[in-house]
C-alpha cells in the first residue's frame, strides 16, 4: 500500500495535518484499519498514529470496533458530510439525474474536482460498496475537470505520475494535453475502455459564469448501449441535464446567460 504523502508544516499545524493525513487513509473504502495499519500508511510510528486515532475517536471523526480494535470513519465525517451534500444543493440534483438515467439507460453521476481526483457526488454510482474517488486522467469526469479546470486548480502537469489500468489509458502527459484539447473543442470526453475494459462514458461540464467546470456530469453503461451511433443523442440527454443542474446549483449571480 502506498503511503500517504504528508506535508512538511511546523508545530500545531503538523498535528493537524497528520490528524487529516489519517482521515484520508479511508478514501479507498476499503476495510477498516488498525492503528499499526495507519501507521505503515503515513510512515509514522505506531504509538504516533494510535495517538492520533485516539484524538480522532474521542473527537466522532474516527469510530473503533470493540471486536477487533479497528477503526472505521465515525459520525462526525458523516454529519459535516451530509450537511456539505445539502449545502450545495446537491440533493436537488438527485431527481434531475435519476430522470437522465431512466430516459437513456445508463448510470448518470455527478462529480467534482479534488485534487487529482474527480469525487462522485450524486448519482447511480454512490453506493456503499463502491469507491467515490475516480482518477482524473482515465475518466470522462475527470477529463471534463481537467480541460475547464478552476482557477488555481492545476492541469495536466499538476497530477502525479499517470498509472495505466488498461492498455487504452492515457500515461503521458503530453497525450494527456492533447486529448483535453480535444475535449474542449468537441465540448465533451469519452472513456472508451480506459479505466477498465467495456465500460463506455460520455461527460460534459456543468459550467459557471466565468466558464469552469463546478461539476463534471457522466453517463456510463456498455459500448453495445452508447454506440457511435448513438453518442449524439446521449450527449444531448445529458447537455439538457447539465444546463438544469447549472439553475439548481449555481446561484443567480454564478450561472451563465440563459442559452439563445
Amino acid at each position: 500500500m502506498t503511503a500517504v504523502a504528508a506535508v512538511r508544516v511546523p508545530g500545531g499545524a503538523q498535528a493537524v495535518q497528520r490528524a487529516l493525513d489519517v482521515l484520508h487513509c479511508f478514501h479507498d473504502n476499503g476495510p477498516d484499519l488498525s492503528a499499526s495499519e495507519l501507521a505503515r500508511r503515513l510512515e509514522l510510528s505506531v504509538s504516533t498514529a494510535h495517538r492520533l486515532a485516539r484524538t480522532l475517536l474521542g473527537a466522532g471523526f474516527l469510530e473503533q470496533d470493540a471486536r477487533t480494535s479497528r477503526y472505521r470513519l465515525g459520525p462526525a465525517v458523516t454529519e459535516l458530510g451530509r450537511l456539505s451534500y445539502h449545502q450545495r444543493g446537491l440533493h436537488l440534483a438527485a431527481p434531475e439525474l435519476s430522470d437522465l438515467a431512466e430516459r437513456t439507460g445508463a448510470t448518470a453521476d455527478l462529480a467534482l474536482r479534488s485534487g487529482p481526483h474527480a469525487v462522485i457526488v450524486a448519482g447511480g454510482s454512490v453506493t456503499p460498496k463502491v469507491g467515490l474517488r475516480r482518477p482524473l486522467h482515465s475518466t470522462a469526469l475527470g477529463k471534463v475537470l481537467l480541460a475547464w479546470a478552476r482557477p488555481g486548480e492545476g492541469g495536466p502537469s499538476s497530477l502525479p505520475p499517470l498509472p495505466a489500468f488498461t492498455d487504452r489509458t492515457i500515461v503521458e502527459p503530453a497525450a494527456l494535453e492533447a486529448e483535453l484539447a480535444r475535449v474542449r473543442d468537441d465540448a465533451y470526453a469519452l472513456n472508451d475502455g480506459e479505466s477498465a475494459y467495456g465500460v463506455r462514458t460520455l461527460a460534459v461540464p456543468v459550467l459557471d459564469g466565468a466558464g469552469h467546470a463546478r461539476f463534471a456530469l457522466a453517463v456510463r453503461a456498455t459500448p453495445e448501449v452508447i454506440t457511435e451511433a448513438r453518442t449524439e443523442w446521449f450527449l444531448v440527454q445529458a447537455r439538457s441535464c447539465a444546463r438544469a443542474l447549472e439553475v439548481l446549483l449555481l446561484s443567480p449571480a454564478e450561472r451563465r446567460p440563459p442559452a439563445s
